[in-house]
């Protein structure tokens, strides 16, 4: 029996829902996928808009076996680092694995340090996971987000 995990998935350059829907396909043990939400980019330079999704998975695999995934996953979609929170064809993080906390900085930290700041991975999770969203979480009035419909 697997643990429930949860990955986030962005893409604001070439055929982002192509990008999204390729990287998904090929995620091991998917059990659901939020709605397709477009939002505006946060940090990072001045770029185009990003389509996110938050994916569910029930896996055995470990933290650093997941993140291995990631990687592969953002390599395929040929993803490259340039300038931290630049624009990229995919990006693919570890969010939350149930009853795991990963502190291997900077490789890996679960769940992810600043989820709870992000309406892009909040909303999304939301969907699929609204038992993980702090009582007091508020979506930030500086991130509008605005849902697509599905993948």
């Amino acid at each position: 029996m697997g643990r429930r995990a949860f990955l986030a998935l962005g893409s604001n350059l070439g055929d982002r829902q192509g990008f999204l829907r390729e990287a998904v396909a090929a995620l091991p043990d998917v059990v659901a996928v939020s709605p397709l939400y477009e939002t505006d980019p946060v940090g990072g330079p001045e770029q185009d808009l990003f389509l996110n999704i938050v994916v569910e998975l029930d896996t055995e695999l470990s933290g650093h076996e997941l993140l291995g995934v990631c990687r592969d996953r953002e390599a395929e979609a040929a993803r490259v680092r340039i300038e931290r929170w630049g624009p990229r064809t995919l990006d693919v993080d570890v969010l939350w694995i149930d009853g795991e906390t990963i502190d291997d900085p900077p490789e890996l930290l679960v769940p992810h340090p600043r989820m709870f700041e992000r309406a892009f991975v909040m909303v999304p999770l939301a969907d699929l996971a609204p038992d993980l969203l702090p009582a007091d979480w508020a979506h930030p009035a500086d991130q509008p987000i605005r849902r697509l419909g599905s993948l």
